[in-house]
């Protein structure tokens, strides 16, 4: 069986995404193909799987006519459908919902995209996120819709042991944009600074993807807060060396703090678990797939700094309570969201849709 998988731009979680099931499916003798429309920081990820950096249409016609592919998943691109079908594919393909953002702008693309939805796509497909699959149910009732966990893949990125730093790291990743709410992790940084002296803050993000307004808050409220000598930011970091990231805040002492509005689902998150990394957020809805509180993670009212700066001192200095989330973090990653079963359910997917 032959896949394509569309997204605009390698970048996020989405690439991870891609990433992450082509080569599950590849192990399994699916071939695995990529489209994307823009050019991304995450396209070297991938460099084992083919792919395609294209927005022409008539090319990409050309392209999926060459390739035959047994079906089309694409992501969020509702103009692509239309393109796909006068270009002469006739093949099942599968309308993604994921990388919408927060609900307003995840509603906005859905009211645009719906005619194109209705008229070309052959089903729906989900995570098991509450705001998406609502938002499907309501607005493709006649859909047939398929709602499965996304893969996080274990086998190779897990947690390494480094040296311990001499002091704990506070790290957050996301790109500088009102949904990922960076300003409360500035914040609770600033704040849990001051009963953690040597406090790191550790930010991970793509500086070619921002919100230009935001980006400029964001640079006047760090030098407002005095934190440039405390905090470090990296981009375009290959995804393989996360990992190494991730163990290290995890052995610091620190955590991954999350902060965003909304996820669809939440990489990051998943993946600081499996590196034995603690996790306090907010809950953005498509986190509560890994975060069962004080359990495998912990929850903080969004725009509640001193909520958050109390449960982060806690998670920092609690050893029973940093131990526990750790080490269930981890194991409730690993069998939850196996690669494998994402492929047992997509592959059926797949079945159910050529074969009818």
């Amino acid at each position: 069986m032959k896949i394509l998988f569309t997204f605009y731009n390698p970048s996020g979680g989405m690439e991870t995404l891609n990433r992450t099931r082509c080569k599950a499916l590849i192990e399994h003798g699916v071939d695995c193909h990529l489209l994307y429309k823009f050019n991304g920081f995450g396209l070297p990820n991938s460099k084992h799987i083919p792919t395609l950096i294209c927005s022409d249409f008539t090319r990409i016609a050309q392209f999926v006519k060459k390739e035959q592919f047994d079906a089309i998943i694409v992501c969020t691109d509702y103009e692509l459908l239309a393109s796909l079908r006068e270009g002469g594919y006739q093949g099942p393909i599968v309308y993604e919902m994921q990388g919408l953002g927060d609900l307003q702008t995840a509603n906005s693309i859905i009211n645009r995209a719906k005619p194109s939805v209705c008229a070309h796509a052959t089903a729906i497909l989900s995570p098991k996120t509450s705001h998406l699959i609502n938002i499907a149910k309501k607005e493709f009732p006649a859909k047939p819709f398929f709602c499965f966990d996304n893969p996080v893949d274990s086998t190779h990125f897990h947690y390494r042991r480094y040296p311990p730093k001499s002091h704990p790291i506070l790290a957050w990743v996301g790109r500088i944009e009102a949904n990922k709410n960076w300003l409360d992790f500035v914040q609770i940084g600033h704040q849990l600074s001051h009963r953690i002296p040597d406090l790191r803050l550790w930010m991970f993000s793509d500086q070619s993807l921002f919100e230009p307004e935001e980006k400029l808050k964001f640079e006047q409220k760090i030098q407002e807060l005095q934190l440039e000598h405390k905090l470090i930011r990296y981009s375009y970091l290959p995804h393989e060396q996360m990992s190494d990231y991730f163990s290290i805040i995890g052995d610091s002492g620190g955590l991954l703090c999350s902060t965003s509005v909304m996820e669809g689902f939440g990489y990051a998150v998943a993946e600081a678990m499996l590196c034995h990394c603690p996790v306090l957020s907010t809950d953005s809805d498509g986190v509560r797939n890994f975060i069962i509180p004080h359990k495998t993670g912990m929850f903080y009212s969004r725009g509640n700094i001193n909520q958050a700066v109390e449960l982060a001192y806690r998670i920092m200095n609690n050893r029973a309570l940093r131990n526990k989330l750790r080490k269930r973090g981890e194991r409730y990653i690993q069998t939850r969201f196996a690669c494998r079963k994402y492929v047992n359910q997509f592959t059926a997917m797949l079945r159910k849709l050529v074969t009818g």
